[in-house]
């Protein structure tokens, strides 16, 4: 699904997976994460696919609730796990959103 997002300026937080082929876990994790996403203040919807390579983009309306969403205990926890568990390798990015277009 597309997320519906608010006029620009937004972030775009673009996490980007390599998966190891430990799954114990690993889907109630991403779903737990969401969940607790989306009660966080300033998200603002996410999109994600998990193939070969796995892309999240969750959707922020400023750097603070990135940096309070990156500093959520349970999260910390969830990326502790990611990185002994499920990851081969990942990258995070953080961009700001300057225009989006739809159709």
């Amino acid at each position: 699904m597309i997320a519906h997002t608010p006029k620009p300026p937004y972030y775009a937080v673009i996490f980007t997976t390599l998966r190891n082929n430990i799954d114990e876990g690993y889907s109630e994790m991403a779903n737990q994460m969401l969940r607790l996403a989306k009660l966080q203040p300033g998200f603002l919807g996410e999109e994600s696919v998990r193939e070969e390579i796995g892309i999240t983009i969750s959707y922020w309306e400023s750097l603070e609730a990135i940096a309070k969403w990156k500093n959520n205990t349970k999260h910390i926890q969830a990326q502790q796990l990611g990185k002994e568990k499920w990851y081969k390798r990942y990258k995070l990015r953080v961009a700001r959103v300057e225009r989006d277009t739809e159709f």
